[in-house]
């Protein structure tokens, strides 16, 4: 009887480890130039080529799912099965992820409002005298605090954080140009208010599509190859230059 009892467990154990890892696929973003809802659904030049690599890979069995920044990047972190982007791959996240592709490749800069002419630059150290926004569990947010950087205000997202810049909360905002113009749209107000003043690296961010270390490396291994094809046609950089967000 203990065996039998014991030897259901295990089996019934066993059904749910399967049909765990047997679900689709939660895809999972932020409100960004590479994904925004619109219509009552998320778009976006990076939803779009996740979409079609997905749809390439026979990976259909998915959902999509826009998300603050930092609950985004802590379930793609911590659970099985998940898709997130856009999502920059640097040095101290290469192996929390399974990379997947590379959709955009950004020039990081510092910008501040041009009115304040008391703010200037000349190296990445001058930029710890003033507060900088950030995103929560954001790359840049990483970058800065192991350059150093104390002053940093965290937000959740980026448009709480691009109010800040605004509202003179805090003095720098490390953002690439499309983000910056795209925050200037959504806020309504003239990009020509902001100002460039330092890139606060000498090498481009690179954006990229990545699973969470818990996933099959057979569904990884059919999104990459379903990438390559997608990046092979051309389709990627196509996407990429004709579908910039207007909102």
């Amino acid at each position: 009887m203990h065996f039998r009892m014991t030897f259901c467990a295990c089996l019934l154990l066993a059904v749910v480890s399967v049909q765990s890892r047997a679900e689709g696929i939660e895809v999972v973003t932020e409100d960004s130039m590479y994904a925004f809802p619109r219509d009552g659904k998320v778009v976006g030049p990076g939803t779009r080529i996740v979409e079609e690599t997905l749809r390439g890979a026979a990976l259909t069995d998915y959902r999509l799912s826009l998300y603050p920044w930092a609950r985004a990047y802590e379930k793609a972190l911590h659970e099985p099965n998940v898709l997130i982007y856009p999502l920059t791959r640097t040095a101290i996240r290469e192996d929390l992820f399974k990379w997947v592709g590379e959709i955009d490749r950004v020039a990081i800069k510092f910008y501040k409002l041009r009115g304040r002419t008391d703010i200037t630059l000349n190296s990445l150290e001058d930029g710890k005298r003033y507060t900088v926004g950030v995103v929560r569990n954001d790359t840049k947010q990483t970058f800065l605090e192991h350059q150093g950087f104390t002053r940093l205000v965290v937000s959740t997202d980026n448009h709480a954080n691009f109010q800040k810049l605004l509202n003179q909360q805090v003095l720098l905002l490390p953002m690439s140009e499309n983000s910056a113009r795209l925050e200037s749209a959504a806020a309504q107000v003239d990009f020509s208010l902001l100002e460039d003043v330092y890139s606060i690296d000498d090498q481009p961010a690179r954006i990229y599509m990545a699973f969470s270390r818990d996933t099959s490396d057979e569904i990884v291994e059919k999104a990459r190859r379903s990438f390559e094809q997608l990046e092979a046609s051309g389709a990627v950089a196509r996407i990429m230059s004709e579908d910039q967000p207007s909102r």
